[in-house]
């Protein structure tokens, strides 16, 4: 679907939007990809565990969405990460450094009280098409 150069981006390889919202937009070269939780897509439930696993699933959530869009996680060049607690920030930078590698986008990170389906974690990005 395209409306004023917007292409949506929608995949089965992350949750389903949860209201009035693509789970991307390509405009230009440019993906912007809405938040994503640790939902996992195929029983739409939490993965198991706590701020690691959720912040692994949500990385594969960004990633299945990039794909569809024609881009990857070495395409990311912004990255905002919504923790509800700021005590879980070293276990979510762990695995967050580990899917990124030497790929360094530029990242804002800020605690907020509650998060969708009272997730622990949410991150939304922005890439550009391509590797």
């Amino acid at each position: 679907m395209t409306i004023n150069n917007m292409k949506k981006v929608q995949t089965d390889k992350a949750p389903k939007a949860i209201g009035p919202y693509s789970q991307a937009v390509i405009a230009g070269d440019l993906v912007f990809c809405s938040g994503q939780i640790g939902f996992d897509p195929a029983t739409g439930e939490f993965v198991p565990g706590g701020v690691k696993e959720q912040t692994e699933r949500v990385l594969k959530n960004l990633e299945g969405v990039l794909k569809a869009a024609g881009a990857s996680l070495a395409s990311v060049m912004s990255v905002n990460v919504y923790l509800r607690a700021m005590k879980d920030f070293a276990d979510m930078n762990e695995v967050y450094a580990d899917a990124f590698g030497e790929h360094k986008p530029a990242r804002a990170t800020v605690g907020v009280s509650e998060l969708p389906k009272n997730a622990l974690v949410e991150m939304s990005c922005i890439a550009k098409l391509g590797n």
